[in-house]
């Protein structure tokens, strides 16, 4: 039989356990770029969950979505490389979502920008070459923008 103290301890356990695990989650990194403005402002976003800008002269998986329209949502995935001296994050990705782009269809998308805090852009301004082409900047990661509905277009 387990005694009431051993209960309540257990029970604590549990709760502390989940509220650990609900803090590591909502600090997980995430990167959004706008492109076009930026979804909700006639453009494009890209959400890389769990993404974080990797360290000079290295790669890291992307690996989200993308919205675009007033609610269209494809899947997305690819890499993200900063050049050697850190001023240049590039991201290639593909996106799909047979409803939107047709069945079978891959939208690429080649984004070039300078992450946030960057000194001296030799790029000027950022630039996506490919599916949703135009300006890219890096942008805020709101609730809204995280938020990846059940049903999408």
């Amino acid at each position: 039989m387990i005694s009431k103290k051993q209960l309540f301890t257990s029970l604590l356990s549990c709760a502390l356990a989940a509220v650990i695990a609900d803090a590591a989650h909502a600090s997980e990194p995430n990167y959004c770029i706008a492109v076009g403005g930026g979804f909700g402002s006639g453009g494009t976003t890209f959400v890389g969950r769990g993404f974080a800008v990797p360290g000079d002269g290295n790669c890291t998986s992307w690996s989200g979505f993308t919205k675009t329209g007033s609610s269209v949502v494809l899947i997305t995935s690819g890499t993200g490389c900063l050049s050697s001296n850190g001023k240049v994050l590039t991201v290639s990705v593909f996106s799909a979502d047979p409803s939107y782009l047709g069945a079978g269809q891959i939208g690429a998308d080649f984004i070039q920008l300078c992450p946030a805090g960057v000194t001296g852009c030799p790029l000027g301004t950022g630039t996506d070459e490919g599916a949703f082409g135009g300006t890219a900047k890096p942008e805020t990661c709101t609730s809204s923008l995280l938020n990846l509905p059940a049903t999408r277009e």
